[in-house]
């Protein structure tokens, strides 16, 4: 890698960490819970975007439901609306299964076989294979998660998707499972994403069969999950790795930072220097309409509507995320721009 880009990557894990320490304590329980109620009742009624239809049951979650969580590093719970509501992951899965191939073999086995850049394109596009050298470029796209599964120590198919929802449940701290109907709706039109595997394997650049890669990465953007599991998810990150829930560490604490950085430049794909600009947090959506964000060492804000604009992300949800950042301060880069 360019060694100017082994600096950038390095100074965001760094800034991440830093700014952490520097946020302000004292953020009373009262506190937390009217910042939540503040940004469901504000954002409740927006009603711009819509739901993803190119996955066809994805247009059929009713469109109205909006649920808003906070989860500290502690494992206190604040939260707002139709946070128990079930909806497929999807892409917001893609950072826990990096996290699972960082413990495996090394945070370097990412940055070497996949890459970190932000590729400035749609996340499902097939023309940033062919126009940067890394094919994958960075694990939060398509392309750079479906490397990232067939990257999983594995003995079998089975034994890959085995370990991906074990992993993503210990993050969770509660036993998940695949939304069936989901699974069926996506893996029938799957066609871009197997375009995408088949490039890769050409490339060299996937480390599984490709259909095997794709039917593990299609089930685990298929595992249901509430808004409130999203919260610990991401508080099991502010908590260095550690469910506050289960007191489980699920991944190393050396590990985090450099997974912040990645959710940081690529978690909202080709809006991710708006995101960075206007919330100054590391962040993963998915099109299900979840969204959970990060503030190193303190806790995770979650959201779930599933009404998205062109981007592919959630409308109320990365609002409310927005609106909770700058009313508490914790961007890290200092005051929201937008405030």
């Amino acid at each position: 890698m360019n060694k100017l880009i082994q600096n950038a990557v390095a100074a965001v894990a760094v800034a991440l960490m830093l700014a952490s320490s520097a946020i302000a304590e004292g953020i009373t329980p009262a506190a937390f819970q009217s910042v939540v109620d503040e940004a469901y009742a504000k954002y409740k009624g927006l009603n711009e975007g819509s739901n993803a239809d190119y996955i066809p049951i994805l247009a059929e979650t009713p469109s109205d439901l909006f649920g808003v969580v906070i989860v500290t590093r502690e494992g206190a719970i604040y939260s707002a609306g139709d946070v128990d509501y079930k909806f497929a992951i999807e892409s917001v899965s893609k950072p826990f299964t990096a996290a699972l191939v960082m413990k495996q073999q090394g945070p370097n086995a990412i940055r070497e076989k996949i890459g970190l850049e932000s590729t400035g394109l749609p996340f499902n596009s097939k023309l940033s294979l062919e126009i940067h050298k890394a094919r994958s470029v960075n694990p939060l796209v398509n392309a750079g998660a479906i490397a990232t599964v067939s990257m999983v120590d594995a003995k079998s198919e089975k034994d890959r998707w085995n370990q991906v929802l074990a992993n993503i449940s210990d993050f969770a701290g509660t036993k998940l499972t695949v939304l069936e109907d989901v699974y069926d709706s996506e893996y029938e039109n799957v066609w871009g994403n197997r375009g995408i595997a088949n490039l890769l394997y050409d490339y060299k650049r996937l480390y599984s069969e490709p259909e095997e890669a794709l039917r593990v990465y299609t089930r685990q953007c298929s595992i249901g999950v509430n808004a409130l599991d999203l919260g610990v998810m991401g508080a099991t990150l502010a908590n260095q790795g550690v469910n506050p829930i289960t007191g489980k560490r699920v991944m190393p604490a050396k590990d985090v930072p450099g997974l912040l950085a990645i959710m940081a430049t690529a978690g909202f794909y080709d809006q991710s220097g708006e995101w960075l600009y206007s919330a100054g947090l590391p962040a993963k959506t998915g099109v299900g309409g979840g969204i959970v964000a990060v503030v190193p060492g303190r806790f995770a804000i979650a959201a779930f509507s599933p009404r998205l604009n062109a981007a592919g992300n959630s409308i109320r949800s990365l609002s409310a995320i927005r609106y909770i950042s700058g009313k508490l301060g914790v961007g890290l880069f200092g005051p929201n721009p937008d405030e």
